[in-house]
Formats: structure tokens, sequence, C-alpha cells
């Protein structure tokens, strides 16, 4: 066994920096684990590494996955640990924003079923039009106890639960008791949830969103936009996508792209520190600042 070391905490709070600055120091692979960065259409929008970033250390799992790709935590699980084993005996870190990554790195997936890909076009067939809070009251007529667990705004959610009842007429809540064996035992890691002043945190969200557009942002959304994907697929739901694309419409100017993008990034921080405190037990909050110094110490022990 190693110790690899977890990297969480919302977004925009210093992670890719300081792993970056461990991987450089350690000799380390660094594991993307954010639901966004895993896709190949937004570099800029998603803040994932830079090309001169991947240069200093070894990168993997960041944008190798096509936008039209729906992509999910049992894919990603299923890399990730393909990935872990192939490093052998190297330091890793995993770093980013998506707590069911890091769940499914050390609690294991649920036994969820495949669905073929004729029962997920048919539900997304007539999903189109639809508005997500129309679909979620589908769901809970259907399957209430699943429907209960989800934000009646979480389209993409919402689908999947649609499709596993489609696919197999149960429950999606049916499969999520019983877990497979985690990528990473007990004591094969260190986590580390980065946790910045609520303030400063918020003034970084918008010069991030600010420097983004500055670097190309909305080109970036405009080639995304010309591929005409399905709007439910995740990459058409990254934080600022949409906004950015009504704009590109005519339908909002970019400064009000702009505040409902940084609006909608400062909500899901919000999240993220929520669901932290309740799901990522195990994780040590520290400042952003701290990260750098308690990482070093968690890689330098090596195998407990």
């Amino acid at each position: 066994m190693r110790r690899a070391l977890l990297l969480a905490g919302p977004t925009a709070s210093g992670k890719s920096a300081a792993a970056l600055t461990l991987a450089r120091e350690f000799g380390a692979t660094i594991v993307n684990a954010d639901s966004m960065q895993v896709y190949a259409d937004l570099r800029i929008l998603t803040a994932r590494p830079t090309p001169d970033e991947e240069r200093q250390a070894p990168h993997r799992l960041f944008g190798e996955i096509d936008g039209a790709v729906n992509s999910s935590v049992g894919l990603w699980a299923r890399r990730a640990a393909t990935i872990f084993a192939e490093l052998g005996d190297g330091p890793v870190i995993f770093v980013g924003g998506t707590g069911l990554y890091f769940r499914a790195l050390t609690e294991g997936l649920s036994d969820m079923p495949a669905v073929p890909e004729a029962v997920r076009a048919e539900v997304r067939r007539r999903a189109e039009g639809r508005s997500t809070a129309d679909l979620h009251g589908e769901l809970a007529a259907a399957d209430p106890e699943t429907a209960g667990r989800l934000r009646p705004s979480d389209r993409q959610r919402t689908l999947r639960a649609l499709e596993v009842l489609a696919a197999t007429g149960k429950p999606l809540a049916a499969f999520q008791g019983a877990r497979g064996e985690p990528t990473l035992a007990a004591r094969a890691w260190r986590g580390l949830f980065l946790a910045p002043d609520r303030e400063a945190l918020t003034a970084r969200i918008d010069a991030r969103f600010d420097a983004m557009i500055g670097a190309g942002a909305l080109d970036e959304v405009r080639r995304l936009a010309e591929r005409k994907l399905d709007p439910a697929l995740p990459v058409m739901r990254a934080h600022g996508v949409p906004h950015l694309i009504a704009h590109l419409e005519g339908r909002l100017s970019l400064a009000e792209a702009g505040e409902r993008a940084k609006l909608d990034t400062r909500h899901y921080a919000k999240r993220q520190f929520t669901w932290a405190r309740h799901q990522l037990r195990r994780f040590d909050w520290v400042a952003p600042e701290a990260a750098v110094e308690a990482g070093a110490r968690a890689l330098a022990a090596g195998t407990p």
C-alpha cells in the first residue's frame, strides 16, 4: 500500500496550484477528480491546467472525454482505478471538486445497472422541450424515494434516474445500497479539503471568471455551441456555458451573462462546502495557504 493524496475543495480554492507544486516536489502524477475538467471542449472555462502546467508534471484524466459523451462517476472511477494500478509505486495526487468522485475512490461504487443506449436515447428524446421541474415530477410519481434525494433543478441526475427506471423497471434507489471494493484502501490515502474564507472565495470566483473571458472562454463556448449538442449533456451545463450561449444568441448582454455565471458558481461553491461537511468526513480541512505544507507531510510519510 502507498499513501495517495486527495485534494478536494470548492471551486477556485487553489487546489490545482497546490497539486502542481506538490507534484513537482515529489515526482507525483496528478489525476483529475473534477467532473467538468474531464471534457476536451472546455479548457478555459473549467480552469483545466494549461499546456505549460501539464508539461511540468504528469496529468491524467484531464480533457480526455468528448463533450458529446455523457460521462459518469462510474466511468471516471473505472479509469481512475486503471491509472492508479498502472502507476505502480509512484505517488499520486487526486485533485478536484467533485465529491462523488472522492467517495467512489475511498468507499467504492454502488452496483449500478448498465442502461442500453437505445433506452437512454428514448428517455432523452421524450425529455426534449420539457422543463426539469416537469421531469422531476414524472420521477416523483414513479420513484418518490429517488426523487426526494434530488434537487428539482438537477436535470442530469433526474434523467439518469428515469433511464434506470425505464431500463430495469426498478427505482434507482434500489441499486444504491451495496458497494464494491474501493480503489484506495482505508490506510492508503490522506484527504485534504481546502477551505478558504468565504468572502475571499467570492472575490476569487468573480476575478477568475473575468480572467477566463479575457483568455478566450467566449470563443470556447461559441465552438461548443456550434456542435449543437443535447442541452442535457453535462458539458452543456458547465458553469457559465448556458449564460454565455444566451449571450451569443443575443438574449443576454455579456455583463448579464457574466453576473449570472458568477452567481451560479458561488452557489455551487456553497453546496461543495455543505456536501464535504457531511460526506467527506475523513478529510482534514485546511486553509489553502497551508495545503502545500500539509500535503507534503502526507506524501513524505509514504507507506503507513
